[in-house]
């Protein structure tokens, strides 16, 4: 189901049941896999891998060359899994380095003229609402919200199950389970509403809020020294070890 105006090119390798609308162009080494839609006017560079059932809207472009000024052309990569769904004006980027693909997991929404920039990694079931833009080798785990018109900077982390409020300037990792909003972004709570709705029992929604209160809260203490004085049986419980080992491993900061 290929529209005659669609400009496809030989290298291409296209799956089966795969739907090219109108005008749109499929460039060298891009790999298109079985039940992809694309609408009309979508442009997908090579290396582009993309798997299958992903849905593309009218001007998404999909594996453009990196926007970095170390980019040499060499031939970079982007991998993408299923049942992802880019919304219109959409783009996405290739890495700047062989070695760095950028990579996009499964069941991600990218609403309108949403970014994802050179080098990124988005996990599974991210949501970029319009406009929200990750600068490059940005990181974004499972089930993170980055709401209309936010901005994360460059080496960032965004933490699992974490969502931004919009017009957030995020310019430090953002932890797990948490809500963040301002210009410069503040961690305001836990994200309760969103993780009951995934089906977190009350336990573990006490426990990160009683980590909340007791580390976040305290702006005059360091998180390591509020972490240390934690209560053993707090720290034991999962999602609150999950949250821990998020913050030792930061290397730009966290939120607070």
């Amino acid at each position: 189901m290929i529209h005659p105006t669609a400009v496809i090119s030989p290298k291409a390798q296209i799956g089966k049941n795969v739907e090219i609308g109108p005008y749109c162009v499929i460039e060298d080494h891009v790999h298109l896999g079985d039940g992809c839609k694309l609408h009309s006017h979508v442009v997908i560079h090579g290396h582009s891998h993309l798997g299958a059932e992903n849905e593309f809207f009218p001007f998404a472009a999909i594996g453009i060359k990196s926007q970095d000024l170390k980019y040499a052309g060499e031939p970079t990569a982007l991998y993408v899994g299923d049942r992802n769904v880019f919304r219109e004006n959409s783009t996405i980027h290739r890495g700047t380095t062989e070695d760095s693909p950028t990579r996009i997991g499964s069941e991600n929404l990218f609403l309108a003229y949403s970014h994802v920039a050179h080098d990124c990694i988005v996990h599974d079931h991210v949501i970029l609402s319009n406009n929200g833009t990750l600068a490059g080798h940005v990181e974004v785990e499972d089930h993170a919200i980055i709401s209309g018109l936010s901005a994360v900077h460059q080496f960032c982390r965004v933490g699992a199950h974490a969502i931004t409020g919009g017009i957030s300037k995020i310019v430090q990792d953002i932890p797990p389970f948490t809500i963040v909003d301002g210009n410069p972004a503040a961690v305001r709570g836990i994200n309760q509403v969103g993780l009951q709705r995934r089906g977190f029992c009350e336990e573990d929604l006490r426990a990160l809020k009683t980590f909340y209160k007791k580390v976040f809260l305290k702006k005059n203490t360091s998180l390591t020294t509020a972490i240390e004085s934690l209560d053993s049986s707090l720290k034991e419980n999962a999602q609150v070890v999950k949250l821990i080992s998020f913050i030792e491993k930061s290397q730009r900061g966290i939120i607070r």
